[in-house]
């Protein structure tokens, strides 16, 4: 058994080693063939039907010997510098990354690397950050400490690393995604606490011990910041930058993220404030907002159930509205149009209207949650 996995990480590692062999193609290749060995071994006509897979992609069969020569020797030197590769046949790799489509499909790791933690929290925020932005990062992580999720960010100047070495202070795991190769810890400075962090969280990246370090890496990696956070918590932002490719990334991922809003003054503000004027991010007042929004509770807290709520005095599109929202819990506009059969226009109107009485309340990304 243990050689069979060896060899299904042999040709999924060779797969991934493949030029021109990003994650969507990747996985279209999966989803066809099976499996990476099968790729390789199944007749060229049935391999040819595959999704995305054209003649040059097809060429890359006959190069089998030599991927997979590379592969061996990736597959060496990791296990000669303890580092783990993580893949979708490996038990720690993140199952959040089945949700995106974009998300890798081989990542290296070191320290505590089992990537599914039952509650994620990802902070982020500009490489100059003011002494408020440091400050409220403290405050967010140790207000967050109380349920215990793990702490993901970046490893960059500024907001990322104030967030990992705050999580280090109060105990809670952290997980850097570094925009470097895993052998190479950027910025060196960083170095005393990403060694500190393997001790309780972990390093991860997509990039292969040895390979080269480029800038298009680090906008790269902020998706996996995206992926593996239940809610993205931005502390600070100018109006362009990483922190705020991440909470559109979040966003577009139906993440849960928050802002931090700040001077009106401050370049360093214009990033939260603009993601929530655009509702494209909650207002972070406490941790009570993240607990909400993906109903957590407190160790040894008893949750109070909601009495039902009464519909009888209710219209009967009314009522299709807000049974959904109590089984679904919050829904995107569309959604509800299609599931209930309510046209978008007439829907908007209800909505509002239900609004306005304190039944229901809009959130980013067009969605809508019921309040009682």
């Amino acid at each position: 058994m243990q050689n069979q996995a060896h060899e299904d990480l042999r040709y999924l590692l060779a797969l991934s080693l493949a030029p021109k062999i990003g994650p969507s193609v990747f996985k279209a290749i999966i989803a066809y063939s099976g499996s990476a060995t099968n790729f390789f071994q199944l007749p060229r006509g049935k391999v040819a039907k595959t999704p995305k897979v054209g003649e040059k992609l097809l060429a890359l069969r006959n190069q089998e010997n030599e991927l997979l020569r590379k592969a061996d020797d990736l597959i060496k030197e990791c296990q000669k510098r303890n580092f783990d590769i993580l893949s979708s046949i490996h038990p720690h790799f993140p199952q959040r990354f089945k949700q995106q489509e974009d998300s890798p499909v081989v990542i290296f790791a070191q320290g505590k690397t089992n990537l599914n933690f039952d509650r994620t929290v990802g902070v982020v925020g500009t490489r100059s950050a003011t002494s408020y932005g440091k400050s409220a990062t403290r405050k967010i992580i140790e207000d967050l400490a109380i349920y215990q999720p793990a702490i993901i960010s970046g490893l960059a100047y500024g907001i990322d690393i104030e967030a990992h070495r705050a999580a280090l202070a109060v105990g809670l795991p952290t997980i850097a995604v570094m925009g470097s190769p895993i052998d190479r810890i950027y910025p060196a400075v960083h170095r005393k606490t990403a060694e500190s962090i393997l001790e309780t969280g972990g390093l991860i990246s997509e990039y292969a011990p040895g390979s080269t370090m480029v800038p298009g890496n680090f906008p790269a990696r902020n998706r996996i910041i995206a992926s593996l956070s239940d809610a993205l918590i931005v502390v600070e932002a100018a109006e362009k930058g990483g922190a705020l490719i991440t909470a559109e990334i979040a966003y577009s991922y139906d993440k849960d993220v928050f802002a931090v809003p700040g001077n009106l003054q401050s370049q360093y503000s214009e990033g939260c404030n603009l993601l929530i004027k655009k509702m494209k991010a909650n207002i972070y007042t406490g941790p009570n907002d993240i607990a909400e929004a993906l109903f957590w509770s407190k160790p040894g807290e008893v949750k109070t159930q909601k009495p039902s709520f009464d519909l009888t005095n209710r219209d009967e599109d009314e009522q299709e509205i807000l049974k959904l929202l109590q089984e679904k819990g919050d829904v995107e506009i569309d959604s509800l149009s299609i599931s209930t059969e309510i046209p978008l226009g007439l829907l908007s109107s209800k909505l509002l209207a239900l609004e306005f009485e304190g039944i229901v309340k809009s959130l980013p990304g067009k969605k809508y949650r019921l309040l009682v």
